[in-house]
Formats: C-alpha cells, structure tokens, sequence
C-alpha cells in the first residue's frame, strides 16, 4: 500500500465532503478554494521534506485540555492522568500552542485534531488554531459548552470543525457522559445546520452499540441533521472487566463492512464515514509515532497515539521535527510493522504496550533535528 498515494486520496475524499456541504455557501465556499490551495502546498512541503529524510504526517492529534466539564464513565484521558489539576498544573501554554500550530503550518501538516479533555475549554488556544487557516482543526468536543458565542465563532473560522462525542441515542450517551446530556447537546447540532456549519460526529462503538450506530436509521438522522462526518472509534478496554466491550474480529469486519456500504450509498451524499483503526487495515496498518501521525499530550509530551501514552520527547523542548526524528519513534513504527492488523479489543499499540515500554529503555536525544523546534 502506497501510504502517501492513500491518504493524498483520503485528503481529497475531505475536500469533496466541503464541497458538498457547502455548495452555494459564499463562506464555506471561500474557505474550500482557500484550503484547496493550502492543501497542495502542504503536499508539497511534506514531499520535500520526504526527499530530505524527514517524513511529515498530514495528520497530528493535540489534547490541549487537561480539564473537562463531563466525568464520562470510561474516560481513556482520566484513566491515565491526563485530565485533573496535576495535568492542569503542566499544561502547555496558550503561546506554546501558537508555537507548535506555527510549526506544524511551516512542515505541512494539513490536519491537527483538537482534543481534550474539553478543548473548548481553552478559548484562547482554539482563536489561536483559527488563524492558522492553512490546517483544518476538527475539535473533538462534547458539545455543551458551544453557546451562541462559539457557534458565531465556529461560523467566522471554517477550519474549525466541531465533532461531537456520541454514544449512539440519547438513552446510550446519557449512559456513559450522564444524564441529560443527549437532549442538551442535540440543539448544538440543528445550530450548526441552520448556519451551515460542517459538523461531525466521533462516535465510540462497542459490542453493545455497534448494530444501533452503523444502521441506516441512526446514520440516516445524522445525516439529516448535516452531519458530515463519522469516526467510528473502537472501544479500547481501559479497565480490564469491561474487554466484553471491545470488538473482536468478526465485529470489526461488520463495522468495516458497513461503513464500506454507506460510503457507496447515495442517500449519504455528503457525509463521510471513517473507521478507527479498524480502517488502518486499508492503510498498511498502525499510523501512530508519525507514520500516519503522532499525539502531542496536554504536557507536550510527544507520544505514539492518544492510546499508547508513552514518551521521550517534549514537542516544547525539541520542537515537531525533533519528536519525528526521535528513536523512539522509530523503534515503535517498527512494533507496528511486526503486528501489523493486530488490534483486537483495542490497538496494535495498547494490545502490545510491554514492547513499547521496552522501546522506552533507550532514550536517545532525537536525531538530526535542523531547526523549527518549539523554544
């Protein structure tokens, strides 16, 4: 598989999804002729600096917040420290952030995902995003907080692209995010629809929601609440005695299949449907430690994937650059390659977490860094 070949094509599939959203929207029409611009210009970027020995991922994932607003049942980020005033007493700055979107602009990086804890609860960091407006920042959310200021704000800066975090129905996201969520949430969404805005969903799936998700009824009300994007991300077992949960391999082909038949299904015109990382499969396998991309934690920390949150390299002391040439990293994109398509109940890395923290053992400064590091 053509790494750069598929995810050049996946750039694109994105671009026609605006597209189509957006037909006879001035702003949102602006906004695609600007990011189609700004994307070749990446793709470009990243070719040169491929020929130079350094491979840049269109894709970063950035958890910007270590505080939330939701104590959801299973949270991954609360799990492993990430959110709570420890985390919020080391989070990067806001002009830290600056630094590092700065960075990510200069080395061709298209997308950076806006996680959390609740990325809206660092305004001042997501105005910063806004004005980098070469990157397309979908900003993973649970909604709540989107008042009639941010919905204004969202409408200015079109590449910014909220995602609401859904369990399935109201009954299924009130279970894990708490009571009342659903119905406070699902007037964020018709607001984003009346001032056509283009929203998504990132939808965590389960043995237990898988049918209900991916049938025609549910994605069919998302969509016609304009909906245009679904990531389908497997449930990956924090707590051991909830592995029921995850889906094993006849579970993962269903949901693969079915997002393979919406995605050829003209009533989803408009809408597209990715699944993680049981997709990965069409992409060669794991993407993490900057293959695909890499996760930049609330402390700077440079790590694999949200799920594999083991580092040797803080982006504020070695900059982008110096976290993709790191060791590290190499030694875990070579885990990868050793279990290629081996996440069931969870991913390559999480499955197989004792070799990354073996690949911890030897913690060399990165290598060959030649300039854009963070201060």
């Amino acid at each position: 598989m053509d790494l750069a070949a598929y995810v050049d094509g996946g750039v694109q599939d994105i671009l026609a999804t605006a597209g189509t959203f957006y037909l006879s929207h001035p702003r949102g029409l602006k906004f695609l002729a600007n990011e189609t611009v700004y994307i070749a210009r990446a793709r470009r970027r990243r070719r040169k600096a491929q020929e130079a020995g350094l491979h840049v991922p269109v894709f970063l994932i950035a958890s910007i917040a270590s505080e939330c607003n939701l104590d959801c049942v299973g949270c991954y980020a609360r799990a492993n420290g990430s959110i709570g005033p420890k985390a919020k007493a080391r989070e990067l700055t806001d002009e830290d952030w600056g630094r590092i979107f700065d960075e990510a602009q200069e080395l061709g990086v298209s997308f950076v995902l806006l996680a959390g804890g609740e990325p809206t609860m660092r305004p001042a960091v997501l105005k910063d995003a806004a004005a980098h407006e070469s990157i397309v920042f979908p900003v993973f959310t649970n909604g709540l907080l989107l008042d009639e200021d941010y919905l204004e704000f969202f409408d200015m800066h079109r590449n910014l692209v909220p995602v609401f975090s859904l369990e399935g129905d109201g009954m299924r996201t009130d279970a894990r995010r708490g009571p009342g969520v659903a119905h406070a949430v699902h007037p964020k969404m018709v607001a984003c629809r009346q001032r056509r805005i283009l929203w998504g969903a990132s939808i965590t799936v389960t043995t237990e929601n898988l049918g209900q998700v991916t049938s025609d009824t549910y994605v069919g009300e998302l969509h016609d609440l304009g909906c245009g994007l679904v990531v389908y991300v497997e449930y990956v077992p924090v707590d051991p005695s909830t592995r029921h949960l995850a889906l094993g391999k006849e579970e993962q082909q269903l949901l693969l299949d079915r997002v393979a038949t919406m995605h050829a299904d003209e009533a989803y015109r408009g809408t597209m449907l990715v699944a993680f990382p049981g997709g990965e499969e069409r992409m060669g396998g794991c993407l993490a430690a900057g293959r695909g991309f890499f996760h930049i934690a609330q402390d700077g920390a440079a790590e694999p994937c949200p799920f594999s949150p083991y580092s040797v390299a803080n982006v504020r002391d070695v900059g982008l650059e110096g976290a993709l040439r790191s060791s590290f990293f190499e030694r875990v994109r070579a885990i990868e390659g050793a279990h290629a398509f081996e996440h069931t109940g969870g991913c390559t890395l999480f499955l197989h977490a004792d070799e990354v923290e073996r690949a911890l053992e030897t913690k060399e400064t990165p290598k060959g860094c030649t300039g854009g590091t963070v201060p």
